[in-house]
């Protein structure tokens, strides 16, 4: 997992160097494909954190397409910085987030294929939990993931959340699309075969932590545009894990997310 996470964490983080020019951005991710595509066809890639996944994609028989979307997925922030539908935010979601769970869950190993679409669903679940909360933050890099249909719907302007302005509309949009979040805790949750619980521990405690992300969120109002990031304390974090541990120890069916 760790091996997976430096991979995901550099390429994210070519993207979002936004000091560096877009088209030096695109070719630095463009060799990060090339250089993936030779662990696979050779075994002898070049940089240093895919010599170190090279044994995990073998051990546990990483698809090369699904790192091949994650790379997609992120080139995305290089050409669009506004989502018209939720249809192509969905998409960008699942790029993003759901391919690092159907990865992760290779390698936290599991039986029913159910468990293809919990990691889908969770991922969704937590990039929208994300995207709400760093309104603010994208908003400085000219980014809105929020759907323009609906800002439009719920008469925001794009301009308002660029000078970070809240008001009940925005509250009203936030809203909605924490609606949606939900929707996806809930399926993962609904989703997840009990036998498997026990292998998911990890990405269950995400989804709890990420779950009281989304209920702080909504105490505030969804109103990011302060200095402050909304953030889960880590007493909070570590309650979260002590409690996932215990409900997976004792094969409890007690929910970590989503609403009763």
């Amino acid at each position: 997992m760790a091996a997976l996470y430096a991979f995901c964490r550099r390429v994210d983080d070519v993207a979002d160097e936004t000091d560096v020019p877009v088209e030096e951005r695109r070719l630095m991710l463009e060799q990060w494909r090339q250089d993936l595509a030779e662990a696979y066809a050779t075994g002898q890639p070049r940089f240093p954190v895919n010599r170190e996944l090279l044994p995990v994609i073998r051990r546990f028989n990483l698809p090369q397409s699904l790192f091949e979307e994650l790379l997609e997925g992120v080139g995305m922030d290089l050409d669009r910085r506004r989502y018209e539908s939720e249809r192509d935010l969905d998409l960008y979601c699942y790029r993003v987030a759901s391919v690092v769970g159907l990865l992760s869950i290779e390698i936290f190993g599991y039986d029913n294929p159910a468990c293809r679409q919990y990691a889908i669903d969770l991922g969704k679940a937590l990039q929208l939990t994300n995207i709400l909360r760093d309104v603010r933050r994208d908003a400085e890099r000219d980014r809105i993931y929020l759907p323009l249909e609906d800002l439009r719907r719920h008469e925001v302007d794009s301009d308002e959340i660029l000078r970070h302005v809240y008001s009940e509309r925005y509250r009203s949009l936030a809203s909605a699309v924490a609606d949606r979040a939900r929707q996806y805790y809930v399926r993962a949750r609904e989703g997840l075969p009990s036998e498997e619980r026990r292998a998911m521990g990890a990405a269950e405690l995400m989804g709890a932590v990420y779950w009281r992300l989304l209920i702080k969120l909504g105490h505030i109002g969804y109103n990011v545009f302060g200095p402050d990031r909304v953030r889960v304390a880590k007493t909070e974090k570590f309650y979260l894990a002590c409690r996932t541990r215990w409900h997976l120890q004792v094969r409890s069916s007690a929910h970590n997310y989503g609403p009763p």
